[in-house]
């Protein structure tokens, strides 16, 4: 059975409403960044200790950093964790090789203050500022390739407009995301940034598809107005981007409730991605394109749709 078989919405009329949303959402995340100073990054880029602590009673964050605070150890971050009584604690300091200084100072706090029984040190992963560095910026290096590399490809796929189109709509997502990543206090780490990079391509796959259609109805219905072609090419694509979407959506929420606290941010992050991807594949990606193609002359006249009318295809 397929959905929207008969379609027929004005989806490029919402544009201008599209817009605003557009806007709010980007300035909402923009501003939420400056709020928090940046984005906040974890140990992976930073360089650190990181330490999941479980409780077996019940115990607030606020408890912990106010035992640590007592300690001198100031600088450490605590963040609930998964199930209830488990944390995250992060520490500027380097852990070199077996060296157990950090944690046993850290052992020593809770165990004066919560007693030795009750509690487990669950993991601890420890890199080195050189390395968070370098991680960074290759994570960068990463989104920014993958943009050149799409944009080459799209240069050869279709037109110029259609790649620009496609880039500012990517673009637009990645903002959005990154804004959203910075209202939920989600850190960015390593499988975040594999996330991002997923969401890259998603948008872009979903995009691609639509322009296709794009594509084949400018050569197929040469009469028609450009902004019907494309309201005609995104309902003709539509049953194939609520099926697909969906059921990504199904599966990453199944994993975000059931997954665990390990690859919870992750999924997170891609619901989001995945939401706003499919959203801006309808209301910005095509909607861009028809401003382009208006601001550079592409979109044909009255005059030049009465000579095709007139001229045997």
């Amino acid at each position: 059975m397929r959905l929207f078989a008969s379609a027929q919405y004005k989806f490029l009329e919402l544009r201008k409403t599209a817009y605003k949303v557009s806007v709010a959402l980007v300035s909402v995340g923009l501003l939420s960044v400056l709020v928090h100073g940046g984005l906040d990054y974890g140990v992976d880029f930073t360089g650190g200790t990181l330490f999941q602590v479980r409780f077996d009673e019940d115990v607030q964050a606020s408890d912990i950093r106010g035992a640590l605070g007592a300690a001198g150890i100031t600088t450490a971050q605590v963040q609930d964790f998964g199930a209830r009584g488990e944390f995250l604690i992060r520490m500027a300091e380097f852990i070199e090789g077996d060296d157990r200084t950090l944690e046993a100072r850290l052992d020593q706090e809770l165990d004066s203050t919560f007693g030795a029984e009750s509690y487990t040190v669950v993991r601890r992963e420890a890199v080195g500022p050189k390395v968070g560095g370098e991680l960074r910026r290759r994570a960068v290096g990463a989104v920014l390739i993958s943009f050149m590399l799409t944009l080459i490809y799209l240069g050869f796929r279709f037109e110029w407009r259609f790649g620009l189109a496609a880039i500012i709509a990517t673009i637009h997502d990645v903002i959005i995301v990154f804004g959203v990543i910075s209202l939920l206090n989600i850190e960015i780490s390593l499988p975040t940034v594999a996330a991002i990079l997923t969401i890259i391509g998603y948008s872009l796959n979903d995009t691609i598809v639509i322009f296709d259609r794009i594509r084949e109805n400018l050569k197929k219905y040469r009469r028609l107005k450009y902004i019907e072609i494309l309201d005609r090419s995104i309902n003709e694509t539509l049953p194939r981007t609520v099926m697909t979407s969906g059921t990504t959506l199904a599966v990453l929420i199944a994993l975000a409730v059931f997954g665990g606290a390990v690859i919870r941010e992750f999924t997170i992050v891609l619901i989001v991605g995945v939401i706003v991807g499919t959203y801006s594949s309808i209301f910005v990606a095509s909607p861009v394109l028809l401003e382009v193609e208006r601001r550079s002359g592409g979109v044909r006249s009255k005059s030049d749709r009465r000579k095709v009318a007139t001229t045997p295809s």
